[in-house]
């Protein structure tokens, strides 16, 4: 019997469109105004960077990493204060989370950095629903498509794969993985192009596969 529900961050609970605008305008529009490079030029600089090291290595996710790479004289926190305004959760998720918060230990189990992580529960007023939060690059220098993530979350928290479900809107990263170690896993396609009995189109459908009385 599951008692555990996990749940991945962007693009599962919140909207990614501040990680973007962090990622596709603010690294570089720095960078434009480091270099004298026009804005266009830039962002297509950065992004074949960004595309050079890939979403499998740990440095895609440190925004640490690429303000030192990029040689860009601002902190990340300043960075992203710019694009505060973007952070927005979808609109299923405070009522899921209501529903879910008294019946189920919540945790939040994510690829984004501590830094992301910390920021976009602030701002939302997430953080009040989730005993733990994960951050796999942060707190375990893991991309989280690993199975050792997985272990270590279980290990951490005294439990069997068994008794976490986990939801996530990454098909390989949330589905696939978690489902090799025996976790139950819900793949999250919000575009409703997926269909199968571990694809939900939305949180209200994840409410349905529960035993919430």
């Amino acid at each position: 019997m599951a008692k555990i529900i996990s749940f991945d961050m962007d693009g599962t609970l919140v909207d990614p469109e501040f990680t973007d605008w962090v990622w596709g305008h603010g690294i570089p529009t720095l960078y434009a105004e480091n270099t004298g490079l026009p804005f266009e030029e830039a962002k297509a600089f950065v992004e074949g960077e960004y595309r050079k090291v890939g979403e499998g290595a740990i440095q895609w996710y440190d925004i640490k990493y690429w303000l030192t790479f990029f040689r860009l004289d601002c902190s990340w926190k300043v960075l992203m204060e710019r694009y505060i305004d973007k952070i927005s959760l979808y609109e299923d998720v405070n009522h899921i989370m209501e529903r879910l918060k008294n019946r189920f230990i919540l945790i939040l189990t994510s690829n984004a950095g501590r830094e992301f992580i910390n920021m976009e529960m602030e701002a939302t007023g997430l953080g009040k629903y989730f005993h733990y939060t994960f951050s796999a690059t942060s707190d375990f220098h893991l991309v989280k498509k690993t199975v050792d993530f997985y272990k270590k979350i279980c290990s951490i928290l005294g439990v069997d794969p068994q008794e976490i479900i986990h939801v996530g809107d990454h098909y390989e990263f949330d589905y696939l993985v978690p489902r090799t170690l025996g976790i139950q896993a819900f793949y999250l396609d919000r575009s409703g192009g997926e269909k199968g009995d571990h694809v939900i189109w939305n949180l209200k459908d994840l409410e349905k596969r529960l035993p919430l009385e």
